[in-house]
C-alpha cells in the first residue's frame, strides 16, 4: 500500500497528486486530508509526482515461496464427449516450457475420459489424472473446480495453465482464490526463467501496452490462455505417459444438472481455416455484401473489427481482436482494416495475411505477408470476378 504522511502534504501537492492519478484514486476529503481509495492500482505515478516525500510505498513483509512445488499442470476440458482443442495447445506449450526438466501433467475431469486421457499421453503428457464420473458429463463449475483443486493439492505443480474458455474462466478464478495465488488472464506469451518463475505476457490498457506479470510469492503460478494462441503437439505413436484414476471429491455444495438443452450449433470464427475480415474502410452495405459473396466462393468465414460491431453491422461473435475472437486461419484477407494493436493481437497467428488498404502507412502492412495499396471497395468486385472465372475454367477442364 501507499502510506501518506499528512504533515508533509501541502495544498499544492495535494492538487498535483489528485490531478496526476490516472485512476482517479486520490482525493481530498471534507477535512482537507489526502486520501487514496480502493481504485488505486499501485501504478506508482503519484510517487513520481511527490516532491516533498509525503508518500511512501509499503510493500509489506518480504515473502518467499516454500514447499516442493514442481512441474506444470494443464487443466483439461472434456465436455460433451469432446476434448477441447485448447487443452492440446496448452499441453504443447507446457512441453516446450518444461524442456524435459519438469513433469507435465493434465487434470481431466469428465465422463468416459479414458480414450481422451490416452490421447493426451500420446501427445506428450507425463501423467494424466482422470476424474471419471457421470455427474461430470455436463459442466458444473463447483464439481469441476473441486476435482482440479484435489489434483493440485496432490501433485503441487509450480505452474497451472487453463484455457480462457467459458468453462476455464469459471473454474480458474475459484482455484486461484482457494490457493491464495494470482491469476493472469488471456496470456499471449509464456516463458520460464532459470528459477522456474513463470513470466506471463498479456495486453493491458486496451492493448496499447504488453504487461509482463510474475507471481513472486505464491504458488501455483496460474494463467489462462485463449484458444488458437499456441500450437498443439504432434501425436506420437506410443506415449510413455501414465494415467492415474482418482475419485471425484464431494464438494460441500454443488448444483445438480437435471437436464441439458443443447443450443443449435453455430459457427465459431476461431475454428475457421479461411477468413475475410472487414474493417471501417469497407463498411458500406455493398462492400459487406461483396465480402460475404467472396467468402462463399472461397469457403471462408467473414469477420470484422470492433467499430463494425458497435455500428450494428455484425454480430459480436464475428469480431476479431482482444475483445473478440483470437483466430489462426491458413489465410486471412483484411479489407479496409488499418491494423490496430487490438486487432493485430487477435489475428497475428494467421499463416498468410493479405491486406487491402488505400493508406500506404496503415499499420496492417507491417504484419501482412501480401499488401495491396488500393481501395477495398474497388478490389472486391475484381477479385470476385477473377475467382468466378477460375471456377468456371476448372469446371470446363473437369468436363
Amino acid at each position: 500500500m501507499i502510506r501518506i504522511d499528512q504533515s508533509k502534504v501541502t495544498e499544492a501537492l495535494a492538487r498535483t497528486l489528485q490531478d496526476g492519478c490516472p485512476f482517479g484514486a486520490i482525493r481530498i476529503d471534507e477535512a482537507d486530508m489526502l486520501q487514496i481509495d480502493a481504485s488505486c492500482r499501485l501504478c506508482r505515478q503519484c510517487l513520481k509526482l511527490d516532491t516533498l516525500g509525503a508518500l511512501t510505498l509499503d510493500e509489506g513483509p518480504e515473502k518467499s515461496v516454500s514447499g516442493d512445488w514442481d512441474g506444470i499442470c494443464v487443466l483439461g476440458e472434456f465436455l460433451n464427449g469432446r476434448l477441447h482443442p485448447v487443452t492440446l495447445e496448452l499441453l504443447g506449450k507446457a512441453r516446450e516450457l518444461a524442456k524435459g526438466h519438469m513433469p507435465v501433467m493434465v487434470a481431466l475431469p469428465g465422463h468416459s475420459v479414458s480414450e481422451a486421457a490416452r490421447f493426451l499421453c500420446d501427445c506428450g503428457a507425463d501423467t494424466v489424472y482422470t476424474y471419471d464420473d457421470e455427474r461430470l458429463a455436463a459442466f458444473e463449475p463447483v464439481r469441476f473446480a473441486a476435482c482440479m483443486e484435489d489434483c493440485i493439492r496432490r501433485v503441487r505443480p509450480a505452474v497451472v495453465m487453463a484455457g480462457a474458455t467459458a468453462a476455464g474462466r469459471s473454474f480458474a478464478p475459484r482455484l486461484a482464490a482457494r490457493f491464495h495465488t494470482g491469476l493472469t488472464a488471456d496470456c499471449t506469451a509464456l516463458s520460464l526463467s532459470g528459477d522456474y518463475e513463470l513470466h506471463q505476457t498479456r495486453p493491458a490498457f486496451g492493448g496499447n501496452v504488453m504487461a509482463e506479470i510474475v507471481t513472486k510469492a505464491a504458488r501455483p503460478q496460474m494463467c489462462t490462455v485463449r484458444y488458437r494462441v499456441f500450437d498443439p503437439p504432434l501425436r506420437q505413436n506410443k506415449g510413455n505417459g501414465r494415467i492415474v484414476a482418482l475419485r471425484m471429491p464431494e464438494p460441500a455444495a454443488a448444483a445438480e444438472v437435471l437436464r441439458v438443452i443443447p443450443k443449435p450449433l453455430e459457427m465459431d470464427l476461431s475454428e475457421a481455416d479461411a477468413i475475410i475480415a472487414v474493417g471501417r474502410g469497407c463498411a458500406t452495405a455493398r462492400n459487406i455484401e461483396d465480402a460475404h459473396r467472396l467468402a462463399r466462393l472461397l469457403g471462408a468465414q467473414v469477420g470484422c473489427t470492433r467499430p463494425l460491431v458497435e455500428a450494428g453491422l455484425f454480430d459480436p461473435k464475428r469480431q476479431i481482436g482482444l475483445s473478440g475472437r483470437t483466430v489462426k486461419p491458413k489465410y486471412l484477407i483484411a479489407l479496409g482494416i488499418s491494423g490496430s494493436v487490438q486487432f493485430a493481437a487477435g489475428m497475428a497467428g494467421a499463416s498468410k495475411i493479405i491486406a487491402v488498404n488505400h493508406d500506404p502507412a496503415a499499420p496492417i502492412f507491417g504484419i501482412a505477408h501480401v499488401g495491396l495499396c488500393c481501395d477495398a471497395g474497388a478490389f472486391l468486385p475484381e477479385i470476385i470476378q477473377r475467382v468466378e472465372q477460375e471456377k468456371e475454367t476448372q469446371k470446363e477442364v473437369r468436363a
